[in-house]
């Protein structure tokens, strides 16, 4: 059965799989300040309710999906960025829950959960939320949280080949009748078994965010989403990379694959507004010790890197993790997620420094005028 065949059968239950051309999704809402790395009045805090509320809101106006952040420490600095935090599997059974149309994702450190579990935890959710599951595939980066875990901390392409066995196994219960056996690199099974299968056959949709070449191909191999990053908003290169990726999905595993990228918005009356709250929340409200710890970690190796490199780097990961810019007025704002759907972007997670207030207005003057960009067809409950 090829992708786009399962992605019919899909349809039913997970609005992944809907026709609007540009999916939207709330993103990081799992961990303390989301995705701003900042002290700014109104960001935000790890406790339930608000969390609920920011979900609902996001479900009752058609957001396709909720995609948390897996983390299991913060990185320091006067906020202990994302140090508080839910764990992304209960996270989604209860979203999936408290929500009717919206795919609520899991995201899944393969080293730290063993693919029987992930397996048994993802069907579970998916028949919580009639059919609405994602799960989102990450290997981990962030050495102190695997050594917590007291897990080897596999080499770049070695830790790509234990995720291919991981979601292997994963598969081969949620699809095999019978009890069977593995014997692989990594894993060992005897006599495997799972029921109930998942409601979304063959299995929930997968999405992985590998940003090297051998995590390019495994995404092109394995997910229905890839999640790509756009460096310093080079839109035409983007352009050139969403090709090749959906180039190499298709000629050398016959497959098609969903797009997505992370944005961060900033919606103000007037552009100068919303730079001038750009620079409050970063260069005033700033954890800039929380920052450096995290590019530091990130970058592995952060002494072959130039200052101005480093700087940048940092400037880039407070502001909202990377993601792309959106900063204006509500027209400049949809005009420029319509340049992203033109590239051939496929989906969007978006975060905000404050969720509830940013969403709420998003969704009241963003949303209508990308309806009549034709980016999105009018939500029906």
């Amino acid at each position: 059965m090829t992708s786009i065949d399962l992605a019919e059968t899909r349809r039913a239950t997970n609005p992944l799989f809907n026709d609007n051309r540009l999916k939207l999704c709330i993103f990081g809402l799992n961990v303390s300040n989301g995705c701003a790395i900042t002290t700014a009045e109104g960001h935000l805090e790890t406790d339930w309710p608000t969390m609920e509320r920011i979900v609902r809101t996001g479900d009752a106006a058609g957001f396709e999906a909720m995609v948390p952040v897996a983390r299991w420490r913060g990185f320091g600095g006067v906020t202990n960025f994302n140090g508080s935090c839910y764990e992304t599997y209960t996270w989604a059974a209860g979203m999936s829950a408290a929500t009717q149309h919206t795919s609520v994702f899991a995201t899944s450190h393969v080293p730290v959960v063993h693919p029987i579990m992930a397996a048994k935890q993802a069907t579970t959710i998916d028949h919580i939320s009639r059919g609405r599951f994602a799960l989102n595939v990450v290997g981990g980066w962030y050495t102190p949280e695997l050594e917590m875990f007291g897990a080897r901390v596999l080499e770049h392409d070695e830790l790509y080949a234990y995720a291919a066995e991981w979601l292997d196994i994963a598969k081969l219960l949620w699809t095999r009748e019978d009890e069977w056996d593995y014997e692989g690199r990594f894993f060992t099974i005897k006599k495997g078994f799972h029921e109930p299968k998942p409601i979304q056959q063959p299995f929930p949709p997968i999405m992985n965010a590998g940003g090297s070449v051998t995590g390019r191909r495994f995404a092109a191999k394995y997910a229905d989403m890839a999640f790509i990053g756009l460096q310093h908003g080079d839109l035409e290169n983007a352009r050139e990379e969403i090709e090749r990726l959906r180039q190499t999905a298709h000629e050398e595993f016959g497959r098609t694959l969903q797009i997505w990228t992370s944005a961060y918005v900033i919606c103000r009356p007037t552009e100068r507004e919303a730079r001038d709250y750009l620079r409050y929340y970063t260069e005033e409200k700033g954890d800039r010790g929380a920052v450096v710890n995290l590019v530091r970690e990130r970058l592995q190796r952060p002494d072959r890197v130039t200052p101005e490199d480093l700087e940048t780097a940092t400037r880039h990961m407070m502001v909202g993790w990377g993601g792309y810019p959106l900063i204006g007025t509500a027209e400049q704002t949809a005009d420029r997620v319509a340049k992203l759907s033109q590239i051939g972007l496929d989906g969007l997670v978006l975060s905000w420094v404050n969720y509830q207030a940013e969403l709420e207005q998003f969704i009241a003057e963003v949303l209508p005028l990308m309806e009549q960009l034709d980016l999105r067809k009018p939500f029906v409950p």
